[in-house]
């Protein structure tokens, strides 16, 4: 099919060959370079969400640690250090 966008050949290795299978047991009937398709765009979602998440679980943890460390501590600990 014509296009005007990059396309990307891709070798049927062991680790492709796998991942073709896992998603074909996942989307049946579906064609290999559909399969690809929804392969990379769950990739993408993953690892997006991936992102989103730790995000989320540093903003619920921020603060949460306030007043562990009474005032002067971190200089207190910096004179033990030897220069």
């Amino acid at each position: 099919m014509p296009t005007d966008r990059h396309r990307y050949m891709i070798t049927m290795t062991d680790e492709v060959q796998s991942a073709l299978a896992v998603a074909a047991r996942h989307w049946p009937g579906e064609t290999p370079t559909q399969l690809l398709y929804h392969l990379i765009h769950e990739g993408q979602r993953a690892l997006r969400g991936d992102v989103e998440h730790r995000r989320q679980v540093i903003a619920a943890n921020a603060g949460t640690l306030s007043g562990a460390y009474e005032p002067g501590y971190l200089e207190s600990l910096r004179q033990e250090w030897p220069e």
